[in-house]
């Protein structure tokens, strides 16, 4: 068999890039190219293999059969040597990208982290905000904290902390003058906050769900302004403008420090937890494995007074 010469790898760069956009131009954008040098290593790969790759229309693209199996493959190999690269600098890796929900970040991540700087000055955390999946080779998202079943396929994951959900409100809520907050059912005379979020979601508690377990009678479970994020509907709870529905790691520096009550002691499980999402092939890596590990300490109570390292030898 005649050797074959060796594969254009810019124009598989290319070709790969334009699959997983689907668009020239939102390759050539990422490639720092312009969209007429994209097509051109497209062509250029398809003239090297003798197939066509795309399907070319007026204002699109489309993958071939062949296409799409190229692209596959080609996604597994470059990440596959990302990866083999960044196992060659974790040794001195000083930087970590850490990709968590606004909330988490908000209300528990930013209040310990300096914790963390305490105990690993040599590491520079960014913090990163968003609720979609993360593409850790093509973001660069060393650690992922996500809230969620913890179904995550093809990802190492951890479970991080449990996350029980009870109501919350302003301590002003519980004041003299205002309707008491004695049992359950007195929630008819105040606002439920509510935290679009948790709709429709198998096993995560809504107000109609804490409601029944709790017993309450002659409350309408949709009264109340729904928010976009659990955080923005606790931040309207600390603010005095209703009770929320409170998640347990959410909540609870706003508990101690007093801008934030719970009117009832019942609580409900929750389907969902709070995971650490990390990439295959990352077990040796020294700054995600000191993250994973302070994270850890942190959910488990571990406080001042002892360092990371410390901790990890006891």
């Amino acid at each position: 068999m005649k050797p074959r010469h060796p594969a254009p790898l810019n124009a598989l760069r290319a070709f790969e890039a334009a699959a997983r956009c689907s668009s020239f131009q939102a390759a050539a954008a990422q490639l720092f190219v312009t969209p007429a040098a994209v097509s051109h290593q497209v062509k250029r790969l398809e003239a090297y293999l003798g197939v066509e790759l795309f399907q070319r229309g007026h204002r699109s693209v489309e993958l071939t059969t062949e296409g799409e199996a190229l692209a596959t493959s080609l996604s597994e190999l470059f990440g596959q040597l990302d990866l083999a690269l960044d196992r060659v600098t974790a040794p001195t890796a000083a930087h970590l990208r850490v990709s968590t929900m606004e909330s988490f970040a908000a209300k528990w991540l930013a209040p310990r982290l300096h914790r963390f700087h305490r105990d690993c000055p040599e590491l520079k955390v960014r913090i990163e905000t968003g609720n979609e999946p993360v593409d850790f080779v093509r973001g660069g998202i060393d650690v992922a904290i996500r809230y969620g079943p913890g179904d995550y396929p093809g990802l190492c994951v951890e479970r991080l902390m449990d996350a029980p959900v009870f109501p919350v409100c302003a301590p002003s809520l519980m004041g003299d003058g205002l309707p008491p907050l004695t049992s359950p059912s007195d929630l008819q005379h105040h606002t439920l906050l509510h935290d679009e979020s948790a709709a429709g979601r198998s096993g995560v508690p809504d107000w109609g769900a804490w409601l029944e377990a709790a017993g309450a009678s002659g409350v309408d479970a949709t009264r109340g302004p729904v928010f976009a994020s659990i955080y923005l509907a606790q931040e309207a709870a600390v603010a005095g403008h209703g009770i929320a529905l409170g998640v347990a790691p959410l909540v609870e520096e706003d508990l101690q420090r007093g801008r934030l009550v719970k009117p009832f002691d019942h609580s409900l499980a929750n389907a969902y937890a709070f995971w650490i999402v990390r990439r295959d092939g990352t077990d040796n890596h020294q700054a995600i494995d000191a993250f994973r590990r302070w994270l850890r300490e942190e959910a488990s109570g571990i406080r001042s007074g002892q360092s990371v390292a410390a901790a990890a030898t006891r």
